[in-house]
C-alpha cells in the first residue's frame, strides 16, 4: 500500500476583483486571473497563498480554491490521508 499512487484530486485556483467585500460577485469576468489547476489541495493552497500575498494591498482582489474533484464526482467519498 505504501507504493500506491495518491488519488488525483483536482483543484482550481482563480481570483479577481470583487464588486463588494461582503459578496463574491466579480467586477469584470473578463479580468479573472486563472492561476491554474492542481493535483491536490496542498499544491493548490500554496498557489492560492502566493497569489493572495501578492495582492494584499488590494482588499477587493480575492482568490479562491475550487474543489473540481467534487464537481466531477460528487458521490465519491474522499478518505483522509493516513
Amino acid at each position: 500500500m505504501a507504493n500506491e499512487p495518491s488519488k488525483q484530486l483536482l483543484h482550481l485556483v482563480f481570483g479577481g476583483e470583487l464588486e463588494r467585500l461582503d459578496d463574491t460577485t466579480f467586477k469584470d469576468l473578463g479580468k479573472l486571473d486563472i492561476v491554474g489547476i492542481y493535483p491536490n489541495y496542498a499544491s493548490a493552497y500554496a498557489a492560492w497563498r502566493a497569489k493572495a500575498q501578492q495582492t494584499v494591498d488590494n482588499a477587493q482582489q480575492r482568490y479562491f480554491i475550487v474543489h473540481l474533484h467534487r464537481l466531477l464526482d460528487p458521490d465519491a467519498v474522499v478518505q483522509p490521508p493516513r
